[in-house]
């Protein structure tokens, strides 16, 4: 995972959250980093450009928009994490009591989306908006959009959480700013609209000094129009919202590995749209002081790879292929890059200017090549390859439409049109083949497939690099009945080592 930490932009959680006495609660600094990380998820994708189709459909991940806009078509169906639209998310997690005054910390953090507008100035001093503008000392200036973190904080005693807990008003005003342009060519205008959210933080008894934590946070507002496109819905929404779980005199327990005597109890919280998992550095304890539920999924207590230099704006990026691509492009392609965002024009920049030395320590790590001995009690690690000996990616089966599918079978790709991300929308209508089906931590389903007019669909099936859809996003296109044989890229993936 690389970080945005270095990158700017929200100030850490420490800084901001403080207690009664202004002391700066430091507890989330422990996944300052990885939160940072996950609030600016897909906010630019290379080639980093305003051009790109890639980032012409942006903001995928915790997006929280009007309830009336949302459920236009229907209700939605909840989900734990991923790009689903949502106008609210839930996060349950248990938590330990250790002392009667114990307290509850809450942050919660998103992107409000903002929108950058060019103006230039005519013979009669009049603004009007364009879409570049390039100013007499050669700089190139872009209308875009741009997003302002922001991070509201709730405290609440023990007492309070039991007795019904709180609800608070965690939204972002509407705000305008103008910036002039060299030479008088013009000027840039920012503007927001008002983002109306609200978070309900309770908890429930659930054993002597253990509880069950709920906290909700929805978009409040109403669409000024339930039938605009997306782009215009996102000007009222809360985009990679995500919350920050601490506390004083509380321990929080992992819901992917709990104790044992605790299993019954981490299986009743259900998460909607949102996926917690313990923060700080890694160990092997089931309990922590912090928790990240974000709308992506995570281990317990992710980290940011020492090596990564800064943020490329994804997660699970890959810091040496991405650096290498940015590397090669045109001066005018880095030009445009730098023009469409100032975070865009910080990662050109670092890559021009990146040292030998910092380069080559992207090329890898290895951590560890023994796996930690499992706690007594931990469930065994399903991603392995005969971990559970009931889920077989390359044998299993799922019904779609009536009919069974599994690896071999010929599908049409369907993905929703509303939550699903660029990748996903440019392969609606293709024919596809499944290659495996892969259950998720969450109980959920997904389809690896390789898209049957890739000409490197058998490569991609070699080295295991698959699209994923939910069953509910293909159309079976064999008869009822078993799926064809696998081919030998199905073979390689039986064979591979899952890690």
């Amino acid at each position: 995972m690389s970080g945005g930490a270095g990158e700017g932009g929200a100030a850490p959680a420490a800084v901001l959250d403080k207690d009664g006495g202004g002391v700066p609660y430091r507890v989330f600094e422990q996944v300052g980093a990885v939160a940072d990380a996950v609030l600016y998820e897909g906010y630019l994708l290379y080639p980093y450009r305003r051009s790109s189709p890639k980032n012409r459909v942006r903001w995928q991940f915790g997006v929280l928009l009007p309830r009336d806009w949302v459920e236009r078509d229907g209700p939605v169906t909840p989900g734990i994490s991923g790009s689903a639209d949502s106008w609210y998310q839930r996060t349950e997690c248990l938590f330990r009591a250790s002392r009667a005054d114990a307290v509850v910390r809450v942050r919660v953090r998103y992107l409000q989306m903002q929108d950058k507008r060019v103006e230039a100035v005519d013979e009669v001093g009049r603004f009007h908006p364009v879409e570049s503008l390039r100013t007499a000392d050669g700089t190139t200036h872009l209308s875009f959009e741009e997003a302002v973190p922001r991070e509201a904080g709730l405290v609440l005693s023990l007492a309070e959480l039991v007795r019904g807990g709180r609800t608070a008003p965690v939204g972002a005003d509407a705000g305008a700013e103008s910036e002039p342009l060299p030479d008088g060519a013009g000027r840039t205008v920012r503007r927001r609209r008002e983002v109306r959210a609200a978070t309900t933080v309770v908890a429930e008894p659930l054993a002597p000094d253990l509880y069950r934590l709920r906290v909700r946070t929805e978009n409040t507002g109403e669409s000024t129009d339930p039938q605009a496109p997306r782009d215009e819905a996102l000007r009222q929404a809360l985009i990679a919202t995500h919350t920050l779980v601490g506390g004083d005199g509380v321990e929080f327990v992992s819901l992917i590995d709990p104790p044992g005597e605790l299993a019954r109890h981490a299986r009743g919280c259900r998460n909607a749209f949102t996926f917690p998992v313990l923060g700080g550095a890694p160990e092997e304890r089931a309990t922590g002081s912090v928790m990240l539920s974000a709308p992506i999924i995570l281990p317990d207590r992710p980290q940011v790879a020492p090596e990564s230099p800064g943020d490329l704006h994804d997660a699970a990026e890959i810091d040496e292929i991405l650096t290498l691509r940015t590397m090669l492009l045109t001066d005018e392609e880095k030009a445009e890059a730098r023009a469409t965002d100032p975070r865009a024009a910080r990662i050109v920049d670092r890559v021009d200017t990146m040292p030998r030395e910092v380069f080559e320590r992207l090329h890898g790590a290895i951590r560890s090549l023994t796996p930690a001995a499992p706690r007594e009690n931990a469930r065994p690690a399903w991603w392995q390859e005969g971990g559970d000996d009931g889920l077989s990616p390359t044998t299993g089966t799922v019904l779609v439409a009536g009919v069974s599918v599994g690896a071999g079978s010929p599908v049409r790709l369907r993905p929703h049109l509303r939550g699903a991300d660029a990748q996903d929308m440019f392969l609606d209508g293709r024919t596809a083949t499944v290659a495996a089906v892969f259950h998720d931590v969450d109980g959920s389903v997904r389809l690896a497939v390789t898209v049957d007019d890739d000409p490197a669909a058998e490569l991609h099936g070699w080295y295991g690099r698959f699209h994923y859809f939910r069953p509910d996003e293909v159309e079976p296109l064999a008869p009822p009945g078993p799926p064809a044989p696998a081919g030998p890229a199905h073979d390689r993936l039986r064979r591979r080592p899952q890690t």
